[in-house]
């Protein structure tokens, strides 16, 4: 794929993202689109985002339980950029119109405070490097219409960002079993979905490595006090406006987010 396309696209990602619409899926119209390909896209993508003025506070490793992979039909983890106008505060309401098709899932943040580089990071480097791990939302979302997704459409959407939520709870991850925190989320009070930390790749800490040695490759570092994201630990759910979720994450605490 050429450099021109790869921006033409990249701006068609942007400018849907901008006015909340959608686009036919990628890979349907370019049936050659590689996943190297899709990650030029992404990029392109973000630096419009930079160049509006947001920043970069974080990382997020998408695709990671088995649930999001059967719902979407893609098998691989993916990453995307956490930006600071995709921040939403613990308890809130998210406009509905400020998103196109969003679904909710709940997490384990990592924030780190020293930095990480791969390859060669291991699961004890990612403890090491952690501050401390938070309860949280990430809002998916898809620029791609009715989520048609292959795996080349959610990388180059900067793997189906939307916005995310952090608890005001935080904990240091070395004293607990992050692989057996459990997970419980609810939907307007009622439970809709129980899960583990080990649905994250067998642990969210294997998924914070897994990203660290996966963007070493490519030369991007994890930074220091950046946000990671490591994966949903359930399906994901789509929110519609009255929604509220709250999702409690065992010796880490809970969030909750509402839609209106």
């Amino acid at each position: 794929m050429t450099p021109e396309i790869i921006q033409v696209l990249g701006d068609e990602l942007y400018t849907a993202l901008r006015n909340r619409s959608v686009v036919e899926p990628l890979t349907n119209r370019h049936p050659d689109l590689s996943i190297e390909d899709a990650y030029g896209i992404q990029q392109r993508m973000i630096s419009r985002r930079l160049q509006n003025g947001e920043r970069v506070v974080g990382k997020k490793i998408g695709v990671t339980s088995q649930a999001v992979m059967d719902m979407l039909g893609v098998y691989q983890p993916d990453f995307g950029y956490m930006l600071d106008g995709m921040i939403v505060s613990d308890g809130d309401s998210i406009a509905m119109s400020s998103l196109i098709q969003p679904k909710a899932e709940g997490e384990i943040a990592f924030v780190l405070k020293r930095d990480l580089m791969g390859p060669g990071v291991t699961n004890a480097d990612v403890l090491r490097a952690t501050d401390f791990v938070m309860p949280c939302f990430e809002i998916v979302d898809s620029r791609i219409r009715d989520w048609k997704i292959q795996i080349q459409d959610t990388v180059a959407d900067n793997a189906s960002c939307g916005m995310f939520v952090l608890g005001s709870t935080a904990t240091n991850p070395r004293k607990l079993d992050l692989t057996t925190c459990g997970m419980v989320l609810e939907k307007n009070g009622r439970v809709i979905a129980t899960g583990a930390g080990a649905a994250a790749l067998g642990s969210p800490i294997n998924s914070v490595a897994w990203l660290a040695n996966t963007l070493g490759r490519l030369g991007i570092g994890l930074k220091a006090g950046e946000v990671i994201l490591s994966g949903a630990l359930a399906a994901m759910f789509p929110a519609q406006a009255g929604d509220r979720f709250r999702v409690t994450l065992g010796g880490i605490g809970s969030c909750s987010v509402g839609f209106h």
